[in-house]
């Protein structure tokens, strides 16, 4: 049997909404990230990420990206 699962999470969104509410730059991002700032924009566009550059990405800015996957999962949002 294959289950299939919708998020409703759009991380590239979330983690843009969070660099802004800390008031950051992108290029302070990019730098602290090692990587240009077109990445950093291309990042914001993803609706999913791999897990090791959202640890990263999660260390970076204080912040546990990976809590909104297990909101979503907890909460039903699966089909």
């Amino acid at each position: 049997m294959v289950y299939a699962f919708v998020f409703m999470v759009h991380i590239g969104q979330l983690i843009e909404q969070e660099l802004r509410r800390q008031r950051r730059s992108v290029s302070w991002f990019a730098k602290e990230l090692y990587c240009d700032r077109t990445n950093v924009y291309k990042l914001f566009r993803k609706e999913s990420i791999d897990t090791l550059l959202l640890y990263r990405i999660s260390c970076v800015l204080s912040h546990d990206f990976f809590k909104y996957y297990t909101d979503d999962f907890v909460s039903g949002n699966k089909s």
